[in-house]
């Protein structure tokens, strides 16, 4: 706020605003609370209150709900909508958790070891996931028809060290459908055939699979 130039009096009036804006209530007395007074779900509300501050156009979320509980989780994704919608403010939310976005973004991009593997809109994604790394993020998703104590399921081996990569398909050493050539360039984002026109994969096997 004071980078836009205002004085403290007028700073702390935005300050307050925002903090209404964001859903914390008696948002005048909370601007006198320590952060160990409040909530997690308040702390992550005040941290959007901070990063609205400057009207951005564009917000960045990195893993906004991470430690909450799903009722928290739930109560933030319906606040950053609601904002998104009310400030026309384009987001873009970080997350591990798919099923979490899967009623809040627009497109999906998957990142493997820095690299993008998958890139389509939302339903797209969920109704015919391409890349091996996508099917196995979405195939540890517990469902509803889950037997009780069952084991989910995993990705095997862990990812690549960031200044080791392996050469050609980042993610070939931890894939079951890996051939000699993944091993040999890092596949490009194409699109996959049959699917929405924006739904693209990088991934040789699996586009190999949807032409034939």
């Amino acid at each position: 706020i004071y980078q836009k130039g205002m004085a403290k009096a007028a700073a702390l009036i935005r300050a307050e605003e925002l903090l209404a804006m964001v859903g914390i209530p008696s948002p005048k007395e909370r601007m006198a609370t320590y952060p160990h007074e409040l909530s997690g779900g308040m702390r992550q509300r005040v941290m959007i209150a901070m990063g609205l501050a400057g009207g951005p156009k564009l917000l960045i979320a990195d893993e906004p709900t991470t430690a909450l509980d799903v009722t928290i989780q739930a109560q933030i994704v319906d606040l950053v909508r609601d904002l998104k919608s009310k400030s026309d403010m384009s987001v873009v939310w970080i997350t591990h958790d798919l099923a979490l976005i899967a009623g809040l973004a627009d497109r999906i991009a998957v990142l493997y070891a820095g690299t993008v593997v998958e890139d389509a809109p939302i339903n797209a994604i969920f109704d015919r996931p391409t890349h091996p790394y996508t099917r196995g993020l979405l195939a540890s998703l517990p469902t509803l028809s889950d037997q009780p104590m069952a084991r989910l399921a995993s990705i095997g081996g862990t990812p690549p060290e960031p200044g080791r990569r392996p050469p050609g398909c980042p993610f070939a050493p931890r894939c079951a459908m890996a051939i000699a050539a993944c091993a040999e360039a890092v596949p490009q984002l194409t699109a996959v055939p049959g699917s929405d026109p924006r739904h693209r994969v990088a991934c040789i096997v699996t586009t190999c699979e949807a032409t034939a």
